[in-house]
């Protein structure tokens, strides 16, 4: 190291230096290739090939990279010191070298997070369209169906749109039908907005996901969601997406599909934390798309919801070790 620490020592942790300072990482943690030594390994998808309008979000992973610097150690809300449950990593991107061609660009997502779950390494990842969590869950699933909390302006439920059927609005009936989810232990939460059919989301009522309307969600209260999560989510292990299209535009203007009347900052960072105890195996926060919101809010925003999905990752980790 080329800079002498002479008066505060405790600066040899990056995290303690001036948030202004040094390489932008994911919550200034070690930018590592290698998956020694990682509990918790937090991962840029920056994709956004299965968007159906208005493309962005391939660099949300930058631009959140950058807002978790402003992002201190300690939860001060739930007391939680994530870097102090989970060795945490910022592993770089899942970068593509086919980004144009769709099949191909989800089997190179997938095989990204294959060796990181052989490595027995949980991921967090930033995105991205939310096409990307389907080749996560393809590696992250390969044992048993898992659980997921979702939190959405859209169930991403469809089908084929345009000629595929591997796009940001579909990723959950794909993982459905693959067998990576099982459905009745799948809850999706914020859903609103104008749709083109009826029946646009049928495919999650019919396979029995239970699916929290945002007139539900306003009505009964976040702790309500949160327990209700709980109960659909059960002791198994279990997955959490959030799509900053759950945020009301007024929290996340950069985001592609964006929908008026969604949950506001305090209400999604009480419902994660609402969370903990649950069994995370692995999360994500996906359609941050800087090119809408030069402002930086959007990404601000998704930095601090990433921080609580962290938060509760890390205390599923101890769980697992028998720590907690």
């Amino acid at each position: 190291m080329i800079k002498d620490i002479q008066c505060y020592p405790e600066m040899a942790n990056p995290q303690l230096r001036p948030r202004y300072s040094g390489l932008a990482s994911f919550f200034r943690t070690p930018l590592v290739d290698q998956l020694d030594g990682v509990d918790i390994g937090v991962i840029g998808v920056p994709f956004d090939g299965g968007v159906t309008n208005r493309t962005g979000a391939r660099h949300g992973p930058r631009a959140v990279r950058e807002q978790t610097t402003l992002v201190r150690r300690y939860n001060q809300a739930s007391g939680v010191g994530p870097f102090d449950l989970a060795r945490v990593a910022d592993l770089g991107d899942a970068w593509l070298e086919q980004p144009y061609e769709l099949t191909a660009a989800l089997k190179e997502i997938q095989a990204f997070f294959d060796k990181v779950h052989q490595s027995r390494v949980v991921p967090l990842s930033v995105g991205g369209d939310h096409s990307v969590t389907l080749p996560i869950l393809r590696a992250l699933a390969k044992e048993r169906p898992l659980g997921m909390v979702h939190i959405d302006a859209h169930c991403d439920t469809g089908d084929d749109y345009l000629g595929s059927r591997f796009h940001h609005g579909a990723p959950f009936r794909r993982a459905v039908e693959e067998g990576l989810l099982d459905p009745k232990r799948v809850i999706q939460i914020g859903i609103r907005g104008s749709l083109n059919h009826p029946d646009m989301w049928q495919f999650s009522h019919d396979r029995g996901m239970r699916v929290v309307y945002m007139e539900e969600f306003t009505d009964r209260g976040w702790r309500w969601a949160a327990e209700e999560a709980r109960r659909v989510a059960g002791s198994g292990p279990t997955y959490l997406s959030f799509d900053v299209d759950g945020l009301d535009p007024v929290f996340a203007p950069g985001t592609g599909t964006p929908e008026s009347g969604g949950l506001t900052m305090v209400e999604a960072q009480r419902l994660i934390r609402e969370l903990a105890g649950l069994d995370f195996v692995g999360g994500d926060v996906v359609e941050v798309s800087p090119p809408f919101d030069p402002s930086g809010l959007t990404a601000q925003n998704a930095a601090n919801v990433l921080f609580e999905i962290l938060c509760v990752l890390a205390l599923a980790f101890k769980q697992r070790q028998g720590a907690v």
